[in-house]
């Protein structure tokens, strides 16, 4: 098998090696990463604006650039995120739990530095899987239907739920938030509002991007506005910012969340509709389960960086499995993807690595120089990007909150959002004073649509039996690791409560 896709690869570098696929990622990679960096501003504005111009260009170029500019903004999408704890791309929220506690110990030029080379490496193992799994992995993807799907969200949910910082009852509440958020708007199964009270902005639900900068931008803001007092570490924090040197230690901590978020990235990629976010929550979840000391994460532990920011970029790498073999988007980046490749007359099928060569190898062929020119754009920019922290609070405030609302009001040009965003970001004032964890909720809420859809879909088919989810191989695994973390849960709670007594 291996031996037939080697002259693919070659044509697909030949491909991506010529002076304008050359041209088209670099573009793409720049564009990204400013996108990226911005908070509130994300992949799909800029994509959408590039489809009229898409027309100029063979399909194969065209779509370089629209790659470049995806995973360059989940690349550049940590520097808002660890810097100021505002994620300005759905799949770069996980990266904020520890990469912003770095960067208030002084470590920001660090926390920037291992989320360079793990998005680096991240991207690049899991190109390299595309490269070699591609028609493997297609054929895996269809493989999950409704039921897997749910039994995979529910699993997800269950996983970060459990692991999240504090306690898991707290983390539960968290996720019922999120679960109730997602249900405001129209119901697509039966077509009525539901808790919309009469507001027709609500009528669409609230938007993702109102929700993430609103618990972690405002709040942030909010928190530090409230603190009247400057300590010396503070001060001391300012001389730290531009330091890029990683101990040996610490190379050798992040080695191992690197290769395991590589590969849980890439293999919840492929799977249609799952996406970056959900990829780096399942990392994160998964690295703070595996390790002794659970409780540095959340507080800066590299680990906690290095492990989201792997899977964030291969899960970005692995969505081009099922957008160019079947035609699914699995995020709103590559749908608008799949709609500009529509426009210009290329219908995504099994059949388009045959029909299309020139697009699909030279893509794939195209993702590899596109890391590698990611890289050399981000890591010597480093200590300019960690220099923001130089700015004055009186007016590095301000610029967050500014940044937030021309983000908000970008998307949806609705007043309402702003006054939304103001809400989130007060309610995650008071979910920090409670110690409520952010995480369940912002993941609930991603997934509690696929969620309800998926159980829908999984009941129109088994008539309202709920056997189906118990009738397939995977979707039994998943069921089977839902009950091994919850027995693990009551376990821990009970052992725990056992000691205090």
């Amino acid at each position: 098998m291996f031996s037939e896709i080697i002259p693919h690869l070659m044509h697909g570098f030949s491909v991506a090696f010529t002076f304008q696929g050359l041209a088209m990622v670099t573009i793409g990679c720049i564009v990204g990463t400013l996108i990226g960096a911005l908070p509130g501003l994300g992949p799909i504005t800029a994509i959408a604006v590039m489809i009229p111009m898409l027309s100029n260009f063979e399909p194969a170029f065209g779509m370089i650039l629209m790659a470049g500019i995806y995973y360059g903004a989940i690349f550049g999408g940590s520097t808002s995120s660890i810097l100021i704890n505002a994620p300005g791309v759905a799949g770069v929220v996980a990266t904020a739990f520890d990469g912003y506690p770095m960067t208030k110990k002084g470590q920001s030029g660090k926390a920037l530095c291992i989320a360079a080379i793990s998005s680096f490496s991240g991207g690049t193992l899991s190109v390299i899987g595309l490269m070699l799994l591609a028609p493997v992995m297609a054929k895996f993807a269809l493989l999950f239907g409704p039921p897997e799907y749910f039994s995979l969200m529910v699993f997800a949910m269950f996983a970060v739920t459990a692991f999240s910082e504090g306690s898991t009852i707290k983390g539960l509440i968290s996720a019922i938030l999120g679960l109730m958020a997602a249900t405001i708007g129209i119901d697509l199964s039966t077509g009525y509002f539901r808790y919309s009270m009469g507001l027709a902005e609500l009528q669409d639900g609230i938007k993702f991007l109102v929700v993430i900068l609103g618990l972690f931008a405002l709040t942030e803001v909010f928190t530090l506005s409230v603190k009247k007092e400057k300590s010396e570490k503070d001060a001391d924090y300012k001389h730290k910012v531009t330091s890029l040197k990683i101990t040996k230690k610490e190379g050798k901590m992040i080695v191992g969340p690197i290769c395991r978020g590589s590969v849980i990235g890439f293999l919840i990629g492929v799977l249609p509709g799952a996406g970056a976010t959900i990829a780096s929550f399942m990392s994160y979840a998964a690295e703070k389960k595996i390790n002794k000391d659970p409780e540095t994460f959340g507080k800066g532990d590299p680990r906690g960086l290095a492990a989201p920011e792997a899977a964030n970029n291969a899960a970005c790498s692995g969505s081009f499995i099922p957008l160019l073999t079947l035609g699914i988007p699995g995020s709103g980046s590559t749908a608008v993807m799949l709609g500009a490749l529509m426009a210009v007359g290329v219908t995504p099928s099994p059949q388009l690595m045959t029909n299309y060569p020139d697009l699909f190898w030279g893509t794939i062929a195209s993702m590899y120089t596109g890391m590698i020119i990611l890289l050399i754009i981000n890591l010597p920019m480093i200590p300019y990007f960690a220099r923001v922290l130089w700015i004055p609070k009186p007016l590095l405030l301000p610029s967050v909150v500014l940044f937030s609302l021309i983000g908000i009001y970008g998307v949806g040009f609705s007043v309402f959002d702003l006054f939304l965003l103001v809400l989130f970001g007060v309610f995650g004032m008071v979910m920090k004073y409670i110690g409520i964890p952010p995480a369940p909720l912002i993941l609930a809420f991603i997934i509690g649509p696929l969620l309800e859809n998926s159980f829908g879909q999984s009941l129109t088919i088994s008539q309202g039996g709920l056997w189906i989810f118990w009738d397939t191989a995977i979707s039994k695994t998943f069921l089977v690791l839902i009950g091994i973390v919850i027995i693990r849960v009551i376990w821990k709670m009970v052992y725990s409560d056992t000691e205090e007594s």
